[in-house]
């Protein structure tokens, strides 16, 4: 099947203007799909920008289709860091017939991006698209881990049709099931119902607390990296920062912070999609969240090419690139063993796996943690990541 048929050219009046021009923006350097039977050459491209203009099945925030190109005009005018980037923008997805025609194309063009070893930055939209690129995995046969940066749960209240605030139901109950840990960060407790919350702790997915969040948000990075897939609603940043969601509210992260996550998105090996979601350029003032968003993008760029490739895996964990250091805990029958890169200074601990489980979950038992993790193991308490892990594979 030819991606190409489910996308559309850009059009460089919808969003380029004539200060982007500049010989060292972004738009004079992504490689870009302006005219048909001239779509850009993936071969060696690291990274590919999709639009999906949908909103069929936004609740209360109708018009996120339109943000696309609103976001392309302000990331088209940034300059590459000191890191040569190889992008390709292949477009807008063709809204399809009906919704699920659309979340076929997402799914059919992110499955054929990632199995090109190419990474997509999907612009929505509204997130419900999440679900669409969760198929994308499935499709691909991969078990994977979602991040949402979300003020909510999206499991809705009963309502069988899938939309933009109930989504994970249609992850959580797919068959066959290919989502081993859901994370959330950011979510603030008023927008979230008590059942919600004692729901995600009996299927140990992990949940942090906008507060928390904000307590330290270096401790956000091995929260992330943990990820395969990253969603971000634009309305878990404060309104005064981004109020271009009819969901914005007074509280949330400030716009440094939600461009410090996608940054650590950007430095994990792990994360091979991300998407962000719920802009709705009817409610932005001055358009500020459209350049918010392309400034989390930049920063998601700039944290992929500084990636050092260290994930600990089975073949180079007892190398001389890391060092081990294994915690016994009184009355615990498990020695906790942990991982610490030389390279970049980052946290693994290892999580036993039944052996007859190993294979299927070669990318889950090895869990990013931070020297945080360690030094509770070693004041003889044992990790709440680890615990959520094991309690998975018991």
């Amino acid at each position: 099947m030819d991606v190409t048929d489910f996308l559309e050219p850009l059009n460089k009046e919808d969003f380029l203007l004539p200060k982007a021009k500049h010989p060292l923006s972004l738009s004079q350097i992504i490689v870009s799909y302006y005219k048909k039977n001239m779509f850009p050459n993936l071969e060696n491209i690291d990274i590919a920008i999709v639009g999906v203009k949908e909103d069929r099945n936004a609740k209360y925030n109708s018009g996120t289709k339109y943000a696309p190109d609103y976001v392309r005009k302000y990331l088209y005018q940034l300059f590459q860091g000191n890191f040569n980037v190889k992008i390709a923008d292949i477009g807008n997805v063709i809204p399809g017939k009906n919704v699920e025609d659309t979340y076929l194309a997402v799914k059919t063009i992110i499955a054929y991006l990632i199995e090109n070893k190419v990474i997509p930055i999907i612009i929505g939209g509204s997130q419900d698209i999440t679900y669409a690129n969760y198929l994308a995995y499935e499709s691909l046969g991969q078990i994977i881990n979602l991040v949402s940066v979300d003020p909510s749960f999206d499991i809705g209240s009963g309502e069988k049709k899938i939309n933009n605030n109930n989504y994970l139901n249609s992850i959580f109950t797919h068959k066959p099931n290919y989502l081993f840990n859901y994370t959330n960060i950011g979510y603030q407790t008023y927008f979230v119902d008590q059942d919600a919350i004692e729901l995600m702790q009996k299927l140990y997915f992990d949940t942090y607390r906008l507060g928390k969040v904000r307590e330290n948000i270096t401790e956000v990075e091995p929260i992330v990296r943990n990820g395969d897939m990253v969603s971000f609603d634009i309305s878990s940043i404060r309104q005064s920062d981004a109020p271009a969601s009819e969901n914005a509210s007074p509280n949330g992260l400030y716009g440094e912070e939600a461009c410090q996550i996608t940054r650590y998105a950007g430095l994990s090996d792990k994360i091979s999609s991300v998407g962000f979601y719920e802009i709705n350029p009817a409610f932005d003032k001055g358009e500020q969240t459209s350049h918010l968003t392309a400034q989390m993008i930049w920063y998601f760029i700039e944290g992929f090419y500084s990636r050092k490739n260290d994930f600990p895996d089975k073949i180079s964990k007892e190398s001389k690139e890391y060092i081990k250091y294994v915690v016994s805990i009184k009355d615990f029958w498990n020695k906790i063993v942990f991982y610490k890169s030389k390279i970049s200074d980052r946290w693994w601990m290892e999580v036993p796996c039944p052996t007859k489980m190993e294979k299927q979950y070669e990318r889950q038992h090895l869990v990013p943690c931070s020297y945080k993790d360690y030094q509770t193991a070693c004041n003889e308490e044992i990790p709440e990541k680890w615990w959520q892990v094991y309690n998975k594979f018991s």
